[in-house]
């Protein structure tokens, strides 16, 4: 059988080729929507709706860290309009969960926030007391706790994000008869984990994030 070329059919179809490759080569080149690039790429902030099992954030994390009895609570006050001004108030939180202002008496402020805690004594106030007034609640500085087998047991200041592992390491290490396989993780809305930092140390995964609030305890190693 004799084989018959064709030109002209042969060049045709590699015009059709030429032609498809280019539509996929100019689409792949022009995204409509094309993505940044940053050579310090941040982590997404959360949006307002979101929850804290989306962020990483416990209940009762940074964002809802709650007054506890002992706590000192500063109470400012401003705009009255007039000359009766309250003074600045700074009490300890007592055993029944209350400070005690001018005027209105016991104010309860264990286990709310300090929004919550402005918001209850601004309405005590206004209109009883005052036509306007505006308040302000600080409290104590932000702390986690490290106790058990640690050199250095105390509460220590929440200067930013840490992990239990180096809460440790921040209360001078663990002690000779730490047992290091299951050191507890208490969040301050009272949900425990335990953590094997031997582990942890060689995996950050398992060295999970401390916030304000949280208590971590080691245990002692018996043999």
């Amino acid at each position: 059988m004799k084989l018959l070329w064709n030109p002209s059919r042969l060049n045709w179809k590699w015009q059709v080729c030429g032609f498809l490759l280019g539509g996929l080569v100019l689409g792949g080149c022009s995204s409509p929507n094309p993505i940044p690039f940053s050579d310090n790429p941040q982590p997404p902030l959360a949006s307002a709706g979101t929850t804290a099992a989306a962020t990483g954030m416990p209940s009762g994390g940074l964002t809802a860290a709650r007054f506890q009895v002992g706590d000192t609570v500063t109470v400012d006050f401003s705009g009255t309009g007039g000359t009766d001004i309250i003074p600045k108030n700074v009490q300890t939180i007592a055993e029944d969960a209350t400070i005690t202002l001018p005027y209105i008496g016991a104010v309860h402020a264990a286990g709310l926030t300090t929004g919550e805690l402005q918001k209850e004594i601004h309405d005590l106030y206004v209109p009883a007391y005052y036509t306007r007034l505006t308040v302000n609640v600080s409290g104590p500085q932000l702390v986690y706790y490290v106790g058990g087998e640690v050199k250095l047991p105390n509460r220590y200041q929440y200067v930013g994000p840490t992990t239990v592992t180096k809460a440790i390491q921040a209360a001078g290490d663990f002690t000779d008869f730490a047992n290091r396989k299951k050191v507890q993780l208490i969040r301050s809305n009272g949900e425990s984990t335990k953590v094997n930092c031997i582990k942890a140390a060689k995996d950050p995964s398992l060295d999970p994030p401390v916030y304000p609030g949280d208590q971590i305890l080691v245990p002692r190693r018996y043999w």
